[in-house]
């Protein structure tokens, strides 16, 4: 895989809370794994998201339906 160097800014806290707990040689692999998981949990809320809108929309078409076949079926009929 390739790699690239970047430069990002962090609060000196976190850094700190890094550096005393994952040695130097080992620091690139673990801020990689931290973002991959957090891409993973944002696509996971992005999917559900959609899913959810998604339902959303087909109740509304559900419903609208479900009124005009309501209302077909009760054409002709005493009230």
């Amino acid at each position: 895989m390739k790699t690239l160097k970047v430069n990002f800014t962090i609060p000196e806290d976190i850094v700190q809370a890094l550096n005393s707990r994952v040695e130097r040689r080992r620091r690139s692999a673990f801020v990689t794994m931290a973002v991959r998981d957090k891409l993973r949990q944002v696509e996971q809320e992005e999917l559900i998201n959609r899913l959810v809108e998604g339902y959303r929309v087909l109740a509304e078409e559900d419903a609208a339906e479900e009124h005009e076949w309501e209302t077909a079926s009760l054409e002709g009929w005493p009230e």
